[in-house]
């Protein structure tokens, strides 16, 4: 499946995506609040100020991937890979980050603390 089947698919009301692999792709400014892509590739991927509020990314691995301006409120990244991510400026209000893993290139917003949020160093 690429990123324009799960758009219109999405847009057509499903909403479990798991295990996917869409590593590297586009999707800029994506509308898919309470998406599940529970254990999906999306290293590299673009979502920068993609709406995403309320979706499972549990075990997603996000490395690399680009999530500037990204609003993840209430998303679950649970164990999640977010090494070498782009978080600038991402809303996280109410994210749970529980166990996720991260880097010295993982780059967040200014003030934002992972230790507090139960965040994994790698």
């Amino acid at each position: 499946m690429d990123a324009e089947e799960l758009k219109r698919r999405y847009a057509a009301g499903e909403r479990y995506f798991p295990a996917l692999n869409l590593s590297r792709y586009k999707f800029i400014g994506a509308y898919l609040p309470g998406i599940n892509l529970w254990g999906s590739d999306l290293s590299g991927a673009n979502l920068a100020k993609a709406k995403l509020w309320g979706a499972d990314l549990s075990r997603t691995n996000l490395a690399k991937a680009n999530l500037t301006r990204a609003n993840l409120s209430g998303v679950k990244l649970n164990e999640a890979n977010l090494r070498g991510a782009k978080l600038k400026y991402a809303k996280l209000y109410g994210a749970n980050l529980t166990g996720a893993y991260y880097d010295e290139t993982t780059r967040f917003s200014k003030g934002f603390d992972p230790i507090s949020q139960n965040m994994r160093k790698m």
